[in-house]
C-alpha cells in the first residue's frame, strides 16, 4: 500500500482547573483545550516498521518502542513505518507526542477517546481535536463549538516536566490560581524562569500571558510581533483548527 502523509496538530490548554485527586494519585482536571493550525506531520507507510524523524525538532527524540507513535500502532493493532516531521517542539506542553501518536490512531480508525488515554493524559483530547472540556484524567473529551482565533505562542528555551508541575502543586496545597491555569503557580515554582519570561512577554506586549498547561510555553489571544524583542524564543503566530 502506498504512504499516507497526515497532520498531528499543536494543542493548546487555554484554561485548567484541578478539580481533585484520586486515590493513585492521578490528578482530575476541568479544561478547555483547542487544536491549533501549527503541527507535526506524519508519513505512514503500511506494512513497514520502524521510526525516523526530520524537522527543527527532531534531535533527542527517541525511536525505539517508548516512542508514543510506536505505543500506539501497538494499541491500534497495526503494523506500519512511520516518519515524523517535528515542527512541534518537546516540553513546551504544546502536546506534540500526543498529537503524534493520535494521528495514528486516526489513521488506524481507532475511535475508542476514553482508552487512548492510556498513552497519555492528552492523547484522548488529540484524537477528538478542535475544541472541547477536558474531564476526568483527560479521558473525557466534551466537543464545544468551534471558535476561530489568532493565537501567540511565546517558546522558550525551557522544558517544563508535567509531573513534576503536579508533585508542586500538591506541595504548595492545591492553590486555584488568580488566572485560568491552576498549574501556573507550581510551574513557577518548578523553573522560576517561567517568571522572567512572563515579565519580558508582558513588557513586549503590553498584556499578560498565560501560561500553557504545566508549560514552559506562554500564549497571547491575538497576533503580536514579538520576535523581534524575543530574539532568544520561538515566538509562533498561529490559530485555532478544526477537528482532523
Amino acid at each position: 500500500m502506498s504512504e499516507v502523509a497526515v497532520r498531528a496538530p499543536a494543542k493548546l490548554t487555554l484554561s485548567l482547573r484541578i478539580t481533585g485527586v484520586r486515590p493513585d494519585g492521578y490528578h482530575l482536571i476541568d479544561a478547555e483545550m483547542v487544536s491549533l493550525a501549527w503541527a507535526d506531520t506524519l508519513t505512514i507507510t503500511p506494512g513497514g516498521n520502524g521510526l525516523s524523524a526530520d524537522g527543527p525538532f527532531a534531535a533527542g527524540m527517541p525511536l525505539d518502542d517508548t516512542n508514543l507513535v510506536a505505543k500506539a500502532l501497538r494499541l491500534a493493532g497495526c503494523g506500519a513505518a512511520v516518519h515524523l516531521h517535528k515542527a512541534i517542539p518537546h516540553g513546551g506542553g504544546l502536546g506534540g507526542g500526543s498529537s503524534d501518536a493520535a494521528a495514528v490512531l486516526r489513521w488506524a480508525g481507532y475511535t475508542d477517546v476514553a482508552a487512548a488515554a492510556a498513552l497519555g493524559a492528552d492523547v484522548s483530547f488529540c484524537l477528538v481535536g478542535g475544541r472541547a472540556r477536558v474531564l476526568g484524567i483527560g479521558e473525557v473529551v466534551e466537543p464545544l463549538p468551534f471558535v476561530p482565533a489568532d493565537i501567540t505562542l511565546v517558546i522558550p528555551p525551557l522544558a517544563v516536566s508535567t509531573p513534576a508541575a503536579y508533585r508542586a502543586w500538591d506541595e504548595l496545597g492545591g492553590p486555584t490560581a488568580d488566572g485560568p491555569n491552576d498549574l501556573e503557580p507550581a510551574a513557577l515554582v518548578v523553573e522560576p524562569r517561567l517568571a522572567e519570561w512572563r515579565d519580558r512577554i508582558t513588557e513586549a506586549a503590553g498584556q499578560r500571558p498565560v501560561l500553557a498547561g504545566s508549560g514552559a510555553t506562554w500564549f497571547l489571544p491575538g497576533h503580536h510581533d514579538l520576535a523581534a524583542a524575543l530574539p532568544d524564543a520561538l515566538v509562533v503566530l498561529t490559530r485555532t483548527d478544526r477537528p482532523q
